[in-house]
């Protein structure tokens, strides 16, 4: 049976998530990354691990082609890694949330910020690589399940090292 992402997410994690402003765009408008070092060996590590399908949506093709970049479905679940650190995580940023609710998910940590478009953006924090999966407003009601974040959290925690970056 699967269950609603939005009653999955804790509501406190959901009520203190912001909005973005309109230059952080959504995923699948955005440039793939470019990490370089070990961060970008993480990132290859966990596009190798990446499942075929997620919740039922299939891996596809689209966006940005990269070693650092996935997605399932139409709309699209879309993957980052190697990103920068999320802007409510910057001090100076007119929004910066030092204490942003996470939730953990098979020993992964995500930070979700809702996002204007209604898609609900998820950051992983302790990492040595940030790792972003935006989640299509569509999945986020009825549709979604916690089976998606379950086969992300497990390739993230497989390839991924804990750690503060």
């Amino acid at each position: 049976m699967k269950s609603s992402l939005r009653r999955w997410l804790p509501a406190a994690a959901l009520s203190v998530a912001v909005g973005c402003t309109p230059a952080d765009g959504a995923a699948s408008a955005e440039p793939a990354p470019s990490p370089s070092g070990k961060e970008a060996a993480y990132c290859r590590a966990l596009h190798k691990e990446l499942p075929a399908t997620l919740n039922g949506l299939k891996r596809r093709s689209g966006g940005p082609a990269s070693e650092f970049t996935a997605s399932w479905g139409d709309p699209a679940v879309t993957l980052r890694c190697g990103v920068r650190k999320p802007l409510i995580l910057t001090p100076g940023y007119k929004r910066y949330r030092p204490g942003s609710a996470t939730w953990e998910v098979n020993g992964v940590e995500w930070m979700p910020e809702q996002q204007p478009d209604g898609s609900v953006r998820c950051t992983t924090s302790k990492r040595e690589a940030w790792v972003e999966v935006t989640v299509p407003e569509e999945f986020t009601g009825e549709a979604g399940g916690l089976g998606l974040f379950d086969a992300l959290s497990d390739a993230v925690r497989k390839t991924v090292p804990f750690g503060m970056i």
